[in-house]
């Protein structure tokens, strides 16, 4: 018996994140450290100003109703890429698990006082790195970081380091999110909440299945 495609439904605002938490929560319980030693690693893909794309993982640090919140250099490529278009896709993918989720949107600042506590709670040497770092600009020799990462180390010596100017985070607020599960035969299950505008407020979501 041919099996019957579910039709499109509208879903609470919720539910895609509450099932990217459950899907996240497994891979951090379950993927073995030595191979994935960090289940929240995520692709970032940016475009630049005549539409060409670059991709990168970062690591995802927050995730709520709202979006998914990385932090980075302001003053780098994908920082400079996403202020002057924001539209941008993250993927997660988990081999072992057997799947994946693709999410894509617009990526906002992320407020300040949110961007200083996440720096506070980074390791000194990273908050050092921060500083020192020129990120994505052309570097002569690998001395000139340990130079300006000595300098920094001096200027804060004794004290708390604050956080850079240039240095905070996006959330990505997502339009789409799709969920892969391989199945065998490559005939897998794509689901996908696409976010319409002219949904109820309280099921703001339209989902749909996809042809693998």
């Amino acid at each position: 018996m041919t099996a019957v495609t579910p039709p499109s439904r509208f879903a609470p605002l919720a539910e895609p994140f509450t099932r990217f938490a459950e899907w996240l929560a497994r891979a951090v319980a379950e993927l073995p450290r030595q191979c994935f030693p960090d289940p929240n690693a995520m692709s970032v893909a940016t475009v630049d100003a005549e539409g060409r794309p670059s991709n990168r993982i970062v690591l995802l640090k927050a995730h709520d109703e709202r979006g998914f919140v990385f932090y980075t250099n302001y003053e780098g490529r994908k920082g400079r890429e996403l202020f002057a278009n924001p539209a941008c896709a993250l993927c997660f993918h988990w081999p072992p698990l057997e799947r994946q989720v693709r999410i894509e949107g617009r990526a906002e600042p992320v407020a300040p006082e949110e961007a200083d506590a996440y720096f506070a709670s980074r390791a000194r040497e990273s908050q050092l790195g921060a500083w020192a770092s020129h990120q994505s600009e052309v570097m002569d020799t690998r001395d000139a970081l340990e130079r300006r990462l000595a300098e920094m180390t001096q200027r804060f010596a004794g004290g708390p380091v604050p956080r850079p100017p240039h240095w905070s985070g996006f959330r990505v607020v997502p339009r789409r999110m799709e969920f892969w599960t391989n199945r065998p035969s490559r005939l897998h299950e794509r689901e996908l909440f696409l976010r319409d505008d002219d949904a109820p407020a309280e099921t703001p979501w339209r989902v749909e299945h996809l042809f693998p």
